[in-house]
């Protein structure tokens, strides 16, 4: 052999064995769904160095990064417009600023130590006699005849009150409804009061936290709780104790209530919530089908979690502050999302509509990605035919899954029958469109959704929602059948027909039952002081006859204001089927009072 043919041969061997290294390569990094990946993905992200995933944190920033990164490697188009990522503000905390102090008989208190503000307090100083008044309650139905203000005036004074309410440990007694701060505090104001101060029973130790809750803005009063020595101190001097008024109240079943003589407060609370940039990441699988590209599924799953929990989180185990990973919630969405995508962008071709994959933050604090999406999408609402959700996939025993939102479509049902036989998986159909998810902003909007989940977990909102829990075959299952539905829906010559399965908007959570409805559509991202209206949702409800407007301001009902959406339920508990009550509303800059008949 010459030293030419050597040459060549040597060369045609070292192309041979590389064109075969390349390929055993891409055999590696496979399009399909799998196990390894789906944990890979799951791992890192409920990773102790991705801090719970709190909006707004640079840790929610990686993972922002994380999944740009991974769209990108599978040839995925920025769906924010030239952007993966679609910014938006959240409000995220409250903190004290400049000007707190609380002086009662000259004796100067310290926040945190003596006293802590509340979240929902009002700011400024405010200087004024002290009453005490019981439980705080004003209740007059069948069950409860209880009224704390019935022997003392409250206008213009500050008034004390005591934690919960007798039967404190049964959830079912009559007093619950009316236990929770917030509602005594506006219980409080309608008497005229100018503060509300708070002081535990016997069998709490600590103090309130201060903790921002989504939704509550300035109330118009300032609130504090003050400590249990504090109180201690101040109840002594009267010949009471936090444990003599207690007992004497849940044994009597009646109220106390006496002027606190020679006491004047005078408390300067000085609040301020603070906001952060969360961010949807957007990914775009554009269609070549020139009849249907225009079309959109949009494919959704949020990477937020709660960080290390702690009061007002919504972490379950809300006195611990740790860690929480969040792998099944909601990692194991995530995951699916990028697997997803993966294997929908490899067969792109194929696809006759287009897709937008989308991870959603801020989920946890409201839907407010999913919120913030519909309302600057990318692309015309009335493009997107379908929203796909998955929230906690990873969680799935006995081989069965939820599927919500199936009586969105008529499409949906004789899908999911055609797959049933496909998949070692059993179905618990749910036809409601509204449900705890990010699903729920696009069902608001008359777009078809289906929820795919796998139900509560023990270890749901908790530090111990880990990796180790994630049944990978039962999620790799869930994904090839999700994978189906989204095909199957993309290549139909028709896209799903919008159908309203349930209500469509949750207005609030309560512990008292609604016996009326307005018929509206609350906005949650108004910053008005009131009850913003985003929509009529009831085109023949009580708020459409009275002549209602989307974008009206509600600020009274039944002539006693409103602040925000929680007070608005608050307000609406009060009412009965066949009442006619008059309904302040403010538009265009104009105050209006509407006759609205229940």
């Amino acid at each position: 052999m010459n030293e030419n043919n050597r040459t060549i041969y040597l060369f045609s061997i070292i192309l041979v064995v590389g064109l075969s290294l390349v390929q055993i390569k891409k055999s590696n990094l496979s399009h399909d769904i799998t196990e390894n990946e789906i944990m890979d993905h799951i791992r890192y992200l409920s990773h102790q160095d991705r801090g719970g995933r709190y909006p707004g944190t640079r840790e929610s920033k990686d993972v922002i990064a994380y999944l740009t990164k991974e769209l990108k490697s599978y040839g995925i188009k920025p769906g924010a417009g030239s952007s993966y990522v679609q910014p938006f503000n959240i409000k995220t905390g409250i903190k004290l600023v400049n000007n707190n102090y609380a002086i009662i008989n000259k004796d100067t208190l310290s926040p945190f130590k003596d006293y802590t503000p509340l979240f929902f307090s009002s700011s400024g100083v405010v200087s004024g006699p002290l009453v005490f008044a019981g439980y705080g309650f004003n209740i007059n139905n069948e069950e409860i005849k209880w009224n704390d203000y019935k022997d003392v005036d409250v206008t213009g004074k500050w008034v004390m009150v005591m934690r919960h309410g007798p039967e404190r440990g049964n959830q079912n007694s009559g007093f619950s409804p009316y236990m929770p701060l917030h509602k005594k505090m506006l219980v409080a104001r309608d008497q005229g009061a100018i503060g509300i101060i708070f002081i535990s029973q016997i069998e709490d130790e600590n103090l309130y936290p201060l903790s921002y809750v989504p939704g509550y803005n300035n109330d118009g009063l300032p609130s504090i709780h003050l400590s249990n020595k504090t109180a201690d101190q101040l109840l002594k001097k009267l010949g009471w104790s936090r444990k003599s008024l207690q007992e004497t109240m849940n044994r009597s079943l009646e109220s106390i209530a006496f002027d606190i003589k020679r006491t004047v407060p005078k408390i300067s609370i000085d609040l301020e919530i603070t906001k952060s940039r969360a961010a949807n990441v957007v990914g775009k699988i554009k269609s070549g089908n020139r009849k249907y590209r225009d079309e959109y599924i949009v494919i959704g799953a949020h990477f937020d979690h709660l960080g290390y929990g702690g009061a007002g989180s919504g972490s379950r185990t809300a006195n611990v502050e740790a860690l929480h990973p969040g792998a099944n919630d909601n990692a194991s969405g995530t995951a699916g999302l990028l697997e997803l995508a993966q294997k929908l962008s490899s067969n792109k071709s194929r696809l006759k509509r287009s897709i937008l994959l989308v991870g959603f933050d801020a989920e946890e604090k409201g839907l407010l990605g999913s919120k913030y999406f519909v309302e600057n999408p990318p692309v015309g609402l009335k493009n997107i035919v379908s929203m796909i959700n998955m929230d906690m996939i990873g969680g799935i025993k006995d081989s069965t899954v939820n599927i919500g939102g199936v009586g969105t479509s008529p499409t949906f049902r004789p899908l999911l029958d055609s797959l049933k036989t496909v998949y070692p998986l059993k179905f618990s159909i749910s036809t409601q469109g509204l449900g705890p998810s990010d699903h729920a902003s696009f069902y608001s909007k008359d777009i078809p959704v289906l929820f795919f989940f796998s139900g509560f977990h023990d270890e749901y909102h908790t530090p111990e929602d880990t990796w180790k829990n994630i049944n990978l075959k039962g999620e790799k299952d869930f994904l090839d059948l999700i994978y189906d539905v989204i095909y199957n829906i993309s290549r139909a010559n028709t896209p799903p027909v919008f159908s309203k399965a349930g209500p469509q908007t949750r207005p609030g959570s309560t512990n008292m039952s609604l016996r009326v409805t307005l018929g509206i559509m609350p906005s949650y991202n108004s910053t008005n002081e009131g009850l913003e209206i985003d929509d009529i949702s009831k085109k023949d409800g009580p708020a459409a006859r009275a002549g209602m407007k989307k974008g009206d301001v509600i600020k009274s009902i039944n002539q006693k204001p409103i602040k925000n959406i929680y007070e608005y339920m608050d307000r609406l508990g009060e009412l009965k089927k066949g009442m006619i009550v008059p309904v302040g509303v403010e538009r265009n800059g104009k105050t209006l009072t509407l006759s609205v008949t229940f």
